[in-house]
């Protein structure tokens, strides 16, 4: 107990500087290995007696120094032989490394190669404590973006007599915090020049995109000399007279203000020419009809508007068909501000949101989506009001329950109780019709099964209108043997076929 105390203590001590540097928010991860021991090769048995390997576990947390090197605290436990000659006497060990490990490549490949060296202190139940020295190598083969399959290697020379011993470990390695994988982790500790373009973040004006030294950090995608962030011609190159925008026709006016672009004008005149043959305001170099007096809202042609609704043609959604600005030009029958050809409820006011259509109980489902408009619902139940359970276990019930003579279409006295139930839920539930289905096995013809269903559908009907409700809510069918339930080859198959089905139907 007293040699266990100890390794914990010590790997409390290694891992308190680590607990302490998670302010510095370097990456980390966490492994757990299963070890296969050789205590004996290097103790004079041989490195091929697989049977004289023993078992054992690790645990390990690793802490990402920069982007080759890790710092790792495995803690291992495993059952190992005696150093001593009785073959079959095996001791417990418990011990604590302090590892670093140095990545071969810099590559974020499937296969990442290491090497491992460091110190360990291992403490066995049966003997003294031993300081190990451990070198090994390693492998991490990549499953997803943060998680490896781990095997690593190790010689442990010890500084105690016959404890020098092979560690082999295959195990699962995970990447804690948020990002990606372990090479962009480590990528990510890189912090002075985050955009890797040779100028520290501090005095990059654009620390997360590249650009060249003499922009600051900037990137220039037109090569005009001017930072994209300045330019207001980024992807267009233009001198800095004119905030990196090109001037085409070269009269000082930038293309990007230049009503006339390619022909060289005033800039009093948005940089087109003064002539203006018609006198509409519109330059002829400009003008679509420089003889034709017009609007320079139409490139100084005369606006037409066909359908004389006051929208002109060019922009008239519907030139053909008089409607309103509002609309674009198109007619809006509900006057709700949105086309008839864009809405979906033509006839009805609405909104945009809800393409037209209106919302008439509130419950958040437009009417044309909504199986119960007049009567608010959750979406879950297309915007009907929710049935109770109990009611839904009524309907259920009354399959079985409502009963008829034999052959006949005549009502037993004791299906008029969950009749009257069935009455009440309709009051209960004025969002929602009732519809009554009559059913029947394949016993006999189907002419006249079909006559029956219909009958004893038609009966329940009767009965539940003489219980105060309007039949405008209720209807019925029959539909004879077609629909069965169950097994007609069975008794009780035939029993559960021969039923009448009471279902509410949105109104």
């Amino acid at each position: 107990m007293r040699k266990l105390i100890i390794c914990t203590v010590l790997s409390l001590i290694i891992a308190a500087p680590i607990a302490q540097a998670q302010t510095s928010g370097n990456p980390n991860a966490i492994s757990f290995k299963v070890l296969f021991l050789d205590y004996q090769s290097q103790n004079g048995g041989a490195i091929e007696d697989f049977n004289n390997y023993n078992n054992g576990f690790e645990a390990n947390y690793s802490r990402f120094l920069n982007q080759k090197l890790n710092l790792s605290i495995p803690l291992k436990v495993g059952v190992v032989n005696s150093h001593n000659n009785i073959e079959s006497y095996l001791k417990t060990i418990i011990g604590v490394d302090a590892t670093l490990q140095y990545d071969i490549t810099n590559e974020e490949g499937k296969v990442q190669p290491y090497i491992v060296a460091g110190i360990g202190f291992v403490s066995e139940d049966q003997g003294d404590m031993n300081i190990q020295i451990p070198l090994g190598v390693g492998l991490r083969f990549k499953i997803t973006e943060r998680s490896y399959i781990n095997w690593q290697s190790e010689y442990r020379y010890s500084l105690s007599e016959n404890r020098n011993n092979l560690h082999h470990g295959l195990g699962f390695t995970y990447v804690l915090g948020k990002g990606g994988d372990m090479g962009s982790k480590k990528k990510s500790m890189l912090k002075d020049d985050a955009d890797g373009d040779g100028i520290i973040d501090d005095i990059d004006l654009c620390p997360q995109i590249a650009g060249p030294k003499e922009l600051q950090g900037c990137p220039d995608s037109d090569g005009d000399g001017i930072a994209d962030f300045e330019d207001a011609c980024p992807l267009l190159a233009g001198p800095k007279s004119l905030r990196g925008c090109p001037d085409s026709d070269g009269d000082g006016v930038s293309d990007s203000d230049d009503d006339c672009p390619n022909i060289a004008g005033l800039k009093s005149n948005n940089g087109c020419p003064g002539t203006d043959s018609d006198g509409d305001g519109v330059p002829d170099n400009a003008d679509k009809c420089p003889n034709l007096p017009g609007s320079p809202s139409n490139a100084g042609c005369p606006i037409l508007d066909a359908d004389n609704d006051g929208v002109a043609d060019a922009i008239d959604k519907c030139p053909n068909a008089a409607g309103p600005a509002s609309s674009e030009g198109c007619p809006d029958k509900d006057n709700d501000g949105i086309p008839d050809y864009l809405d979906k409820c033509p006839d009805s006011a609405g909104i945009i949101a809800y393409g037209g259509c209106p919302d008439t109980d509130n419950d958040g489902i437009d009417d044309s989506r909504d199986k119960c408009p007049n009567a608010a619902g959750p979406v879950s139940n297309n915007g009907c009001p929710e049935i109770p359970q109990k009611d839904k276990d009524v309907l259920d019930l009354a399959m079985r329950a409502v009963q008829f003579d034999t052959g006949k279409a005549t009502l037993k006295p004791e299906s008029y109780t969950i009749l009257i139930q069935i009455a009440r839920i309709l009051d209960r539930n004025p969002a929602y019709n009732l519809s009554i289905s009559g059913h029947t096995d394949n016993t006999g013809g189907a002419s006249i099964n079909q006559t029956l269903s219909e009958r004893r559908a038609k009966a329940c009907y009767d009965y539940l209108s003489t219980q105060g409700l309007s039949i405008s809510r209720m209807n019925y069918a029959g539909f004879g043997e077609s629909r069965p339930i169950s097994d007609n080859n069975t008794l009780r198959g035939r029993t559960l076929n021969r039923r009448v089905e009471f279902n509410l139907i949105p109104r």
